[in-house]
């Protein structure tokens, strides 16, 4: 085999491998939605993005100083670990959770699949990665989003015209949130994934905690055990685990490639719903699942030179 056939073929192997990454990183974030669901009627919105952050905070700094990593001390990359944190967690993770209250799951999953859109816009607008931006590109974002409309169903759509306007709008917020990110988050690229990860949830933990113990008073709340089970998975494994694999995704797939999960992440929530929720299955979800797979497909794998 020749070196060149030696360096396509690892290139490849590395592509599925990150691919297989964005699966996993969608499943997990998939479930966020019903867990939140599952928390939300006895621990309130703040409180639970509270403990969310904070506990995944104490996670992310155990392993990166297990790791041997060393939290930076410059003031300008703690102040940009600010931002990243209120736009990947304090804020979105709040107005998801404060929408879920007025809106189901499956509505929360469907609306929160558009960041890939909100990437494109941006990037459109303001020029940035704009050549890197193809036919092919948008035909993936048009199929993905194609595939969440028939994932939820035409008959879980119609409930839009019933839920509250302002939770439809608070998901949507957060969805522009989870576009820009990404795109910030690229800043980081030369620090590893877990210290960027404990470094903007720290943020996002410093952020919420004082809101949560003024407007919530999480001391006077009597959460069920089935609640805080929820908010444990949420902390550990949608929170923690997925920071780390979301920050080596942006520097691998970059922000449309990492964000273009989100169609996938609808999808895996309507599949929880179904089997943890009893919601019903149907050949429009298949058909759906399949077109989101293409769309994820289209935008993540490079185009081949000539």
């Amino acid at each position: 085999m020749s070196i060149q056939a030696q360096q396509t073929t690892s290139g490849q192997t590395r592509l599925a491998f990150e691919i297989g990454l964005l699966l996993l990183l969608s499943l997990i974030w998939g479930s966020s939605f019903t867990l939140i669901k599952i928390a939300i009627p006895t621990i309130p919105p703040f409180t639970m993005v509270a403990a969310r952050v904070t506990i995944a905070a104490i996670l992310l700094v155990l392993i990166a100083l297990t790791r041997g990593h060393a939290l930076p001390r410059q003031g300008a990359v703690w102040a940009a670990f600010v931002v990243q944190g209120l736009l990947q967690s304090a804020l979105p993770f709040t107005l998801i959770s404060w929408g879920e209250t007025h809106i189901t799951s499956g509505l929360a999953g469907v609306l929160n699949a558009t960041p890939p859109m909100f990437v494109l816009a941006i990037a459109m607008t303001t020029g940035r990665g704009r050549q890197a931006i193809g036919g092919r590109t948008t035909i993936g974002v048009a199929l993905g989003l194609a595939g969440v409309a028939l994932t939820m169903g035409v008959n879980a759509l119609s409930g839009i015209g019933t839920a509250a306007p302002l939770a439809q709008a608070a998901v949507l917020v957060a969805s522009f949130c989870y576009a820009l990110a990404p795109i910030w988050g690229q800043r980081f690229a030369s620090l590893p994934a877990v210290v960027t990860a404990a470094g903007a949830m720290s943020c996002a933990a410093a952020l919420m905690l004082p809101i949560a113990a003024v407007l919530d008073r999480p001391w006077t709340l009597a959460p069920t055990k089935q609640a805080i089970a929820a908010v444990l998975g949420l902390a550990i494994v949608c929170t923690a685990l997925a920071m780390v694999i979301y920050f080596r995704l942006i520097r691998t797939l970059g922000p449309l490639g990492t964000t273009s999960g989100s169609y996938l992440r609808a999808g895996f929530a309507v599949a929880l719903g179904t089997t943890l929720l009893g919601e019903s299955f149907t050949w429009s979800m298949l058909a759906g699942m399949t077109l989101i797979v293409m769309g994820v497909i289209a935008v993540t794998t490079p185009m081949r030179k000539p």
